[in-house]
């Protein structure tokens, strides 16, 4: 292994927590919380202190800064003509939940339900809801299904421009349902985006969860890289670190957690000698637990951008250029408010592709705007645009080691678009699109379609669109998967505990069985509450008996 010279240096806690991210905050906070235990958090990452992060509008920066990102990039893709992807991870406080999009999607009901069967039990919706509940401050929505009390501000943003309501007037013309709160019981249909943006800022992890935790004197941030955990005779007795040169360790009186992400995760347990033996051996590591599954059954979120020209100068297309941008950043720094003050999410959809599909499987984040998600404006134009993505591609990757060295980036293969369905499902959400911008409410705005172009008609010229143009949404989850003990593939049971190892659990999205519907920060956080009680051994909350609503004409219609 590299690194500096081994010093001990006899720190240690209760519990030591791998990532402070979107699932380590909020365990951090919670096995914290009532004062018994010490417990140690490590972060590899530096501050969110600075604009960059603070503000909503500014977030396609912080996931193209090295100093906020880990920077890492797929293997080439070869479904998509071998292009090498973007992966971001967030490495500073507060992980992806301060890097990414901010916007709020507990996922589907059904989604939950389709974990249980799939092994993760007492992880059904019924059980999952209590938690959602817990962690939420929901400013807005359905009362009874919602939050009112938790450390996680979730609110609407303004919705001031007019494309917001003819997005969702357009969904409802097409004979689409309508939602008031698609966190609520009923998912399905056009409706108002959530964010997590409180007064103004970034309503990360780090600012609901770790901040106020960190003045518990039972609770440590120690900066450093994990490198490995140290396992002894079958038991997880502490974490290997470098920092300042210097490799040390950090013992475990009880119990080591990985929070780091579903790609710093399996690659931990691999350097640790968990993972399929096979690989850990090519690599060079002495084997403490063979267990295929880790790095497998990698899943994401894929969308394409539908882009129109707008005919009013209404979009945000206006405020891109420098002297707009300083004046938003100057209001946003002295009032917290105006432009800077929002992700721009406005409206969202979550419609089923098809009769027979029970619950939604296309999402829609709806900008007005036409601009690409690193902030470049491909158009020179007055813009409104659609992401739009398929939920639940049968498409698994994987990740591997390329050597033993902690400090080296795992390899990535997410194999997109590796089923013939993608492409079929891909094109149907191109096609949709343009039905929903076809409607009478977008009349008074639409122009010509920029992208993917009215030229683009055939399944052919669509699928070349495709596979130039899709882009991750930055959902990775799966690869230290939930289930049953006899699961050969699972990773760790529905207690998050390792399997074949005592004293090591795993808690974030690298434990998701299948990839829920929408944005992956809630589940996330979710998963870190729960997995406290866990931990903690406390009994669950009580489970839910409020029941999602399912469109009664499922079987026969997609709207």
């Amino acid at each position: 292994m590299s690194g500096g010279n081994r010093i001990t240096t006899g720190i240690s806690a209760d519990y030591i927590i791998i990532g402070s991210g979107s699932a380590g905050s909020a365990l951090a906070s919670r096995l914290s919380e009532n004062g018994k235990y010490s417990v140690i958090i490590i972060e590899y990452g530096g501050s969110d202190i600075g604009p960059f992060i603070q503000m909503p509008a500014a977030l396609s920066y912080p996931m193209n800064m090295p100093h906020y990102d880990w920077g890492y990039k797929t293997e080439p893709e070869p479904h998509l003509g071998n292009r090498v992807m973007a992966c971001p991870r967030g490495k500073v406080i507060g992980g992806s939940s301060s890097i990414n999009g901010m916007v709020y999607v507990r996922g589907h009901a059904c989604d939950f339900d389709t974990w249980e069967e799939m092994g993760a039990t007492g992880w059904s919706f019924a059980d999952v809801l209590p938690y959602f509940q817990r962690m939420e401050n929901a400013h807005g929505g359905e009362m009874d299904s919602r939050g009112d009390s938790g450390p996680l501000h979730v609110t609407r943003g303004p919705r001031d421009n007019p494309l917001f309501d003819a997005f969702v007037e357009a969904g409802k013309q097409a004979g689409f349902e309508t939602t008031e709160d698609y966190n609520g019981l009923k998912q399905e249909g056009f409706g108002q985006m959530e964010q997590t943006v409180w007064r103004g800022r970034r309503w990360s992890t780090a600012n609901a969860y770790l901040k106020p935790a960190l003045a518990r004197e039972n609770l440590n941030l120690v900066k450093a890289l994990a490198k490995r955990i140290i396992i002894e005779n079958g038991k997880a007795v502490g974490v290997e670190v470098s920092r300042g040169g210097q490799t040390e360790t950090i013992k475990a009186n009880r119990e080591v957690v990985l929070s780091a992400s579903a790609i710093n995760s399996p690659k931990l347990l691999m350097l640790s000698g968990i993972g399929p033996a096979s690989h850990l051996r090519e690599m060079g590591i002495d084997v403490v637990a063979d267990r295929p599954g880790v790095g497998a059954n990698l899943q994401d979120h894929l969308e394409i951008l539908v882009q129109q020209e707008c005919t009013q100068p209404i979009t945000l297309n206006s405020k891109l250029n420098l002297f707009s941008k300083a004046l938003i950043g100057a209001q946003w720094l002295f009032f917290k408010s105006g432009d800077g003050a929002t992700n721009h999410f406005g409206s969202a959809a979550f419609v089923r592709s098809q009769a027979g599909i029970k619950y939604p499987d296309i999402q829609y984040h709806f900008l007005p705007v036409a601009v690409r998600y690193d902030g470049t404006a491909p158009v020179k134009t007055h813009g409104f645009q659609a992401h739009v993505g398929p939920m639940r591609s049968k498409s698994r990757g994987h990740i591997r080691l390329k050597s033993n060295d902690p400090r080296q980036s795992p390899s990535i293969l997410f194999n997109y678009m590796g089923e013939e369905a993608d492409w079929s499902d891909f094109r149907h959400c191109i096609r949709l699109t343009r039905e929903v911008f076809a409607q009478p409410a977008f009349a008074p705005y639409r122009g010509s379609e920029i992208s993917p172009g009215e030229e683009a008609v055939t399944d052919e010229a669509l699928d070349d669109y495709i596979r130039e143009h899709v882009e991750s949404a930055y959902h990775p989850c799966g690869t230290c998967k939930m289930g049953n003990e006899n699961d050969p593939l699972a990773v760790v049971d529905p207690q998050c505990s390792v399997i074949g190892v005592d004293g090591l659990r795993v808690a974030d999205s690298s434990i998701f069985p299948q990839i829920t519907n929408g944005n992956l920060n809630a589940p996330s956080i979710m998963t870190g509450e729960k997995a406290a009680d866990h931990i903690l051994g406390l009994e669950p909350l009580p489970r839910s008996n409020l029941q999602p609503w399912i469109n009664p004409d499922w079987q026969t219609s997609d709207r």
